[in-house]
């Protein structure tokens, strides 16, 4: 089977997981009655607010129930639920497929749009600002620190990283986010020392100029940027050391050593290369399901990321920004797993389709 054809499957396939994912998510908001209950929770909420301005206004309270049946029934028919979810929501999902992300009911752009792309276009930069960031970040120091424990196993240096490792993957997003801010803004702040904002992504007001507004961005996005590296640091430093510890300890590598090559070269072409596919496998996929937003780290700050827009649609029940993100946050895996398919051939000379 050729290289083109293999790749062609695998695609198909991935794109048999993003179509599972959007029947996952109708059936969920769907047949749990999620939607239905939101929607109606909406419909209350404006009719209630529209017989308070009648009754301000009309007396007769006969014609203000014939108005707030009117409204209610115009408002059913707009938030489609007049017809069967089975009916509505895989309109919707064509939709999406269609990358026709239709238009968001309650959130709005900053210009005031309420256009899914615009919000998206809007969010993603800013989210990519953050985990593009922290995932280099800790993808350098995983790299670098965690090769070098590879070949210090069982030194006192690499029981601190393990310490460290395991402390860094049970911290929780949020409580890491808070205490960071206790720290650098609450308590220091006692002091008369601000080192970071708590939150935001401008002061207030924003500084006035291209120069001074970037670094004010770059100020309020260090503390995000930070927490994200260290509840992912330590995980990733020690998942390397260990993909590279169990490369380091096959027989070709104790050959080539046997042969009297460099350590440098041994380490390089041995065991780097070889221990590639899976380091990459993190990487990728971990700044795939990244970018979709770390919700809570963004919540936390205060951040107006995707992560934020993910949160503020499940708040406000807004189905339609729900089923666009989860398309894309999906897309975007999907995408980044085809990637993966193509570098393997590329850095790992065992792995070729014939």
């Amino acid at each position: 089977m050729s290289i083109a054809k293999t790749l062609a499957i695998r695609g198909l396939t991935l794109v048999g997981v993003l179509f599972a994912v959007l029947v996952m998510v109708v059936v969920s908001l769907g047949w749990t009655g999620f939607s239905d209950r939101m929607l109606t929770a909406i419909v209350n909420e404006e009719v209630r607010g529209l017989r308070q301005g009648l009754a301000q206004t009309i007396r007769d309270v006969d014609e203000i129930e014939q108005a707030i049946q009117e409204q209610r029934q115009e408002l059913e028919a707009s938030y489609g639920l007049d017809r069967p979810w089975l009916v509505r929501l895989p309109q919707m999902i064509w939709r999406v497929i269609r990358l026709d992300l239709g238009e968001a009911r309650t959130l709005k752009t900053a210009e005031g749009s309420s256009s899914i792309t615009s919000l998206i276009g809007e969010r993603l930069p800013r989210t990519m600002l953050l985990v593009t960031t922290a995932s280099a970040i800790t993808a350098v120091f995983g790299l670098f620190l965690g090769v070098k424990l590879a070949t210090r196993v069982g030194s006192r240096s690499d029981r601190i990283a393990s310490l460290f490792a395991a402390t860094s993957n049970a911290l929780p997003a949020w409580w890491a986010g808070i205490l960071m801010i206790l720290l650098t803004y609450v308590i220091l702040s006692t002091f008369g020392v601000r080192v970071f904002p708590p939150g935001g992504m401008y002061s207030a007001p924003p500084p006035e100029g291209g120069l001074a507004r970037l670094l004010d961005l770059l100020w309020h996005a260090a503390l995000p940027v930070i927490t994200m590296v260290l509840i992912s640091a330590g995980s990733w430093t020690y998942v390397v050391r260990t993909m590279v510890m169990n490369t380091a300890q096959e027989d070709f590598v104790t050959v080539a050593r046997a042969k009297g090559l460099p350590e440098g070269t041994v380490m390089r072409n041995h065991i780097l290369r070889v221990a590639a596919p899976p380091i990459l496998t993190g990487l990728i996929l971990g700044l795939a399901s990244s970018v979709g937003g770390a919700i809570l780290t963004e919540t936390v700050f205060n951040w107006p990321g995707m992560g934020r827009l993910y949160y503020d649609a499940i708040l406000s029940a807004d189905e339609t920004v729900v089923v666009a993100l989860t398309f894309m946050f999906t897309l975007i895996y999907v995408t980044a797993r085809f990637i993966l398919e193509v570098l393997y051939i590329v850095v790992d000379p065992r792995v070729r389709y014939s």
